[in-house]
């Protein structure tokens, strides 16, 4: 199969579309041809093309800070010698100077599927911009690896943040050309928009289920996302940036995991699997041990959970990973009622928030797991902003 960036280095006719203009880059590391090759050197490699400036989002062009908050400072491309313009620095949105420096700017991000993703949010805040200065915007696109599929509570009004773009719910199943379109739809947007679109992506086919898994290689699109089985758990484990357990940061499977070491992982998966065992399918939840490097009990051992998301334990149509770390959450409530278990700081600069609420777009999560209630309780609300959301993004699919 090709990627946006494929299509676009092999087709002469959209090539041509960009001559004599000159063209800005938003990438990262993971922003590669299929041969490996990263976009800045393909793109200048093309005579047609006229790199003018670039763009990196959180974790930087070069993709080298480990942790949330960490910003990228501004460079100038040491071998095209064009600025980099940080959108994860000083600040978040492009100034009104760098949109002076291109005529179109070219959109190449691998993301994750998941609302609280930064990409998401970075698409956004350029196509405002380029809307404002009269720009362009091209994405080139790339496949959602977590595929399809559409889970969490739409992010409710007044929650909007760096982690929350619009009202979407936290696995969103859509590529970054097609979000655009929401995006351009949803806050009417008056701009120059185009999708390269990839050719040959089948999101309901194994064994990737979304990541063409035999044909292309996983290059990190920020430094803890490692490998497909994080995307997959992603959207469910991402939580545990709100929480005091460690979510693997600092160890070699970082979001696939979580525990603590006041906890007994062994009991956790038992009580998960009594209060809603039809929410562990599509998984095997594993006891495991755990010392952090870094980062949340760094040198401490961790009793902790691991979702095995590959091979003869995935089933891509049943796995929720939102729900299963929420019954994580709760199993510890029930079990250690009063456990110290959300954070409280200023998450992505949300200040007057506990974190796990900015990552949830509401309080609706939190509040279920500390209030009480069953199962079906966070199940209703949740699967009908499902089923609305299903139907909101369903004339913006290209594929």
């Amino acid at each position: 199969m090709n990627f946006g960036l494929d299509r676009l280095l092999s087709d002469d006719a959209l090539r041509a579309q960009l001559k004599g203009r000159r063209v800005a880059l938003l990438a990262h590391p993971a922003s590669v041809t299929k041969d490996l090759t990263h976009a800045i050197d393909a793109l200048a490699a093309c005579p047609e093309i006229t790199l003018s400036a670039a763009f990196g989002p959180q974790h930087g062009m070069k993709g080298d800070l480990q942790d949330n908050m960490m910003e990228s400072p501004d460079y100038r491309d040491p071998v095209h010698g064009f600025p980099v313009f940080s959108l994860y620095g000083e600040v978040r949105r492009p100034k009104d100077a760098w949109m002076e420096t291109f005529d179109v700017i070219l959109i190449d991000l691998q993301d994750l599927g998941c609302r609280i993703y930064t990409y998401v949010t970075t698409l956004l805040y350029v196509l405002e911009a380029a809307a404002k200065h009269g720009k362009a915007v091209w994405v080139l696109d790339r496949p959602n690896p977590a595929g399809r599929p559409v889970e969490g509570m739409t992010l409710k009004p007044g929650f909007e943040s760096f982690v929350g773009a619009g009202p979407m719910p936290m696995r969103h199943g859509m590529t970054m050309g097609e979000l655009g379109l929401w995006f351009v739809d949803r806050f009417k947007l008056d701009v120059d928009y185009r999708v390269v679109e990839m050719e040959g992506w089948r999101p309901d086919e194994g064994p990737g289920y979304g990541w063409p898994l035999l044909e292309r290689a996983w290059v990190n699109p920020s430094p803890n996302a490692p490998n497909l089985s994080m995307a997959r758990t992603y959207a469910g484990t991402v939580m545990l940036e709100g929480a005091t357990l460690s979510e693997g940061r600092g160890t070699t499977r970082p979001l696939e995991l979580f525990g603590a070491p006041d906890i007994d992982a062994r009991a956790v998966i038992f009580e998960m699997q009594a209060l809603a065992p039809e929410w562990l399918t599509g998984c095997v939840l594993r006891e495991c041990w755990f010392q952090p490097t870094f980062h949340k009990h760094v040198g401490q051992l961790c009793s902790g959970v691991q979702i095995h998301v590959e091979g003869p334990h995935y089933d891509h149509a049943a796995f929720r990973p939102w729900r299963v770390q929420a019954l994580g959450f709760k199993a510890i409530r029930r079990l250690y009622p009063d456990y110290d278990l959300w954070r409280d700081f200023p998450y992505e600069y949300a200040f007057g928030r506990l974190p796990i609420d900015t990552i949830n777009g509401g309080p609706g999560l939190r509040e279920w797991v500390d209030d009480g209630g069953g199962a079906g309780d966070l199940d209703a609300p949740a699967l009908s902003d499902e089923q609305s959301w299903i139907e909101i993004r369903r004339p913006h699919l290209l594929y």
